[in-house]
């Protein structure tokens, strides 16, 4: 199973549409979005090329191949425009016996960590910045960065998993 993983694209036309074509040319199974898809926040500054609706446009076409969490600015009125679920706060995906798990991160984050155990990954965005870590029981815990509003000069980035490794990759 290949998967493409972003976050954070706060109703970036631009962005989205750079990360669509990078999901299309990576030949993944699935696009995984961990929440903050259309709306961006009052702390944050409008992305470039801020269009919410066509957003929308650029996904549901996508609804079936996306699999997405509930970040804290995506709301139950963005639902009713996208064609996929995104308000449940966690997601789980089985390689194998490799569990990784979805949150977005603004909830959770180091309670769950605590939980999971060596072979497991946690994936979560919600702080603009790409990181890697472990968890106190051994679980990887990795954060791809933003796709539209990157912060700690980390780049527009996105993540790929195959064959049971992950690898960090910009849009720039």
């Amino acid at each position: 199973m290949k998967l493409f993983i972003a976050s954070d694209i706060h109703g970036s036309a631009y962005y989205c549409r750079l990360m669509l074509e990078a999901y299309k040319s990576s030949s993944a199974d699935y696009l995984v979005l961990l929440g903050d898809i259309l709306y961006h926040g009052p702390r944050n500054d409008l992305p470039r090329d801020y269009a919410p609706k066509e957003v929308i446009a650029m996904l549901n076409p996508l609804g079936g191949r996306i699999i997405a969490v509930r970040g804290n600015c995506d709301t139950e009125v963005d639902q009713m425009v996208l064609s996929f679920p995104i308000l449940q706060e966690r997601g789980l995906i089985a390689d194998g016996e490799r569990r990784i798990y979805l949150i977005h991160g603004h909830k959770e984050l180091d309670s769950l960590a605590d939980l999971l155990t060596e072979g497991d990954v946690l994936l979560y965005g919600h702080t603009h910045v790409p990181s890697e870590a472990r968890g106190k029981g051994g679980c990887r815990i990795l954060n791809p960065g933003s796709v539209s509003i990157p912060k700690e000069n980390s780049g527009h980035a996105y993540m790929i998993y195959e064959r049971g490794e992950f690898s960090r990759h910009t849009l720039d």
